[in-house]
This record gives C-alpha cells, sequence and structure tokens, in this order.
C-alpha cells in the first residue's frame, strides 16, 4: 500500500478509504457483525482511513464497536453539520451544535478522539468565524486533530482560508468532493484551489453512486432505475456515458469498478477515494483493482467521453447553492425591476 499524506497535516493515508454509510443497519447492511468483518478486510488490506458521520444512522456505533482493539491504526473521520432530528439547531455548523455533536460522535464512536472531524455541507446560515473557531478549540482540547469541508464550493474554500490565517484560527486541511468518471466538475476549480492552499482532498461517488459497478446498463431492467429513487439513475446522459465507459473497459481488459477507481484517484489534487462496500465481495472485487493504473492513452480516451472539469446530468445528494433553490435570492423586489 503506498499511502499519500493528507494535506499538510502530515497524516498518512491509504489512497483507498472506507466510506462507512452502508454499515447504518437501516441502510445498508444490517448485520453490524458482517460490518465489522469488512471493517477488518479493509484494515488488513492496508486501508487505514475510515470515514462516517452523525447523520448515517448508527454507522457511527457500528464503525466505533467494530474498531475496538484497532482503534491507533485507524484514521477515524466523521461528519457534522446535517440534520439529526427536526430540532432546528440539531444540524448546521453553528458553535451551539458543534460542541454537541462532537460529544455524540466520541461516544458513538467509542473514542478519546477523532482524527478529522468535517463540516458535511456548507451552513450559509453560519458566519464561517464562528465554526472555525469553534473547531479551533476542538483542536486545542484534543478532541479532534484535523478539521475539514465536504462538498464545499471553491469560493467558500477560499474565503475560510483568508479567514482563518486573518483570526489566527485553525484552517480547513481537507475537503470532500464528489468525483468520478460521470462527475468531474471539480476538476475546474476546487481541486486546483486545494492544491494551491495544501488542503487534502478526499473524494466521495467514485463509482458514481453505483452507476460504474456495470450494473446498471441501458435497456435493461433494474430495480433502482424503475423505482425511480435516484435520479442519477434515471438519467439517460449518464446511462449513455456508463455505456462507454463499459467498452473502453472492456478494450483495457479491466472491469469498470477498477478503470473507475483509478480513475479517480490518478489526479495528483486527489488524496483518497471513499470507497463504500455493502459486502465482503464487494469490497474484495475494489481491492484487486488497488494497483491498477492508467496509461497516458486511457486517460485520453476518458477525456473524449467526459471532458475535463465537466459533469454528466445531476448527481444526487450533491450541495446545490441557496441561490441555486430559492427564486427570491436571484430575483429583484418586482418593483425594482424597471430600466435605470
Amino acid at each position: 500500500m503506498q499511502y499519500r499524506t493528507l494535506g499538510r497535516t502530515g497524516i498518512k493515508v491509504s489512497p483507498y478509504g472506507l466510506g462507512a454509510l452502508m454499515f447504518a443497519t437501516s441502510i445498508g447492511n444490517p448485520d453490524p457483525g458482517d460490518s465489522a468483518r469488512i471493517i477488518h478486510k479493509a484494515l488488513d488490506a492496508g486501508i487505514n482511513l475510515i470515514d462516517t458521520a452523525d447523520a448515517y444512522g448508527d454507522s457511527e456505533e457500528v464503525v466505533g464497536k467494530a474498531l475496538q482493539g484497532r482503534r491507533d491504526g485507524v484514521v477515524l473521520a466523521t461528519k457534522v453539520s446535517r440534520p439529526m432530528g427536526d430540532d432546528p439547531n440539531h444540524q448546521g455548523a453553528s458553535r451551539r451544535w458543534i460542541t454537541t455533536a462532537v460529544e455524540n460522535s466520541l461516544r458513538r464512536l467509542r473514542t478519546d478522539h477523532i482524527d478529522l472531524y468535517q463540516i458535511q455541507r456548507p451552513d450559509p446560515a453560519t458566519d464561517i468565524e464562528e465554526t472555525l473557531s469553534a473547531l479551533s478549540d476542538l483542536i486545542r482540547s484534543g478532541k479532534v486533530r484535523a478539521i475539514g469541508t465536504s462538498t464545499m464550493p471553491a469560493s467558500d474554500i477560499l474565503d475560510a482560508q483568508w479567514v482563518a490565517e486573518r483570526r489566527g484560527l485553525a484552517r480547513f486541511h481537507t475537503e470532500q468532493p464528489p468525483y468520478s468518471l460521470l462527475d468531474r466538475g471539480i476538476e475546474r476549480e476546487v481541486l486546483p484551489v486545494a492544491q494551491r492552499h495544501g488542503v487534502g482532498t478526499l473524494v466521495w461517488g467514485p463509482l458514481g453512486q453505483g452507476l460504474l459497478t456495470g450494473r446498471v446498463r441501458r435497456g435493461e431492467r433494474n430495480e433502482l432505475r424503475r423505482a425511480g429513487l435516484f435520479r442519477h439513475m434515471t438519467d439517460e446522459r449518464r446511462v449513455d456515458a456508463v455505456e462507454r465507459f463499459v467498452s473502453l473497459a472492456e478494450e483495457a481488459g479491466l472491469p469498470l469498478t477498477h478503470l473507475a477507481m483509478a480513475f479517480a484517484i490518478a489526479h495528483p489534487g486527489v488524496t483518497s477515494a471513499l470507497v463504500g462496500p455493502r459486502t465482503v465481495n464487494h469490497l474484495n472485487d475494489l481491492l484487486a483493482g488497488l494497483d491498477v493504473t492508467l496509461t497516458d492513452d486511457l486517460l485520453d480516451r476518458i477525456d473524449e467521453i467526459v471532458p475535463p472539469g465537466t459533469d454528466v446530468g445531476p448527481l444526487d445528494q450533491a450541495y446545490v447553492p441557496p441561490a441555486l433553490q430559492r427564486p427570491g435570492l436571484r430575483r429583484r423586489p418586482a418593483g425594482e425591476r424597471g430600466a435605470a
């Protein structure tokens, strides 16, 4: 296993990280014992990064129990800010919620410190100085070793870096954006900004949230596609691109999953790609492709299918800024729309 340095933290992490969403019994694997076996298999293979979140059902509890006796060998990451119930103050990135949420996560994870504590989604309602101040106190207390963000726009990453420097606060060490053969938008600004400021990048969704497993094909009946539960499963633009990647993988003599994962960790700005296996067999398949390296010719062929810096269709769970969701934030009041 060739470990990589996580930004400028000095922490070494594996190029594959273990995403723990599928360990939640209500979402993924209903058997915590089976999830523990997956975790132990990953650790035995050299994966040392596990990423979860307080909003992933009981994932933190499953991970915490599985890591008993092996905690010191793991770079343990979790996240905060997604709603944890109906209380409007049990979400976001305010000092009030962060200081409560971190204690809850520590208890569920059965540990006295979190190696990487991340803001899962931007919180426009909270001043970034407020958030960084609270996180800086957690670092000083020893409860948190490094801090990061997830799906933060490049402009917000820069703003946070500037505020941290000006106010003498801890700066974000990592960013966790979506990235895959189908979702390359972060190549335009997020990855260059992260590289420029020494921010480590842990990318999620390298298998296109299931589309790049090869199990979703054009014209084939698929339970997820029929149910219409996920937009990305029914978007024909994404399915058409998958078909082209299937052909490319076959030409290269690679499983599609290996092509997808090798692409995700090939970018110099990517530190680690998070995989979310639901079964041991899923993990074994991914581990088998860990040493795959893509040639320049293959990377050029990939660029022809999905050009650098572009996304194919919508990605579920991606961050959408408030101004794109609420018309009132991008429209002047009717009485002020007249000619100047």
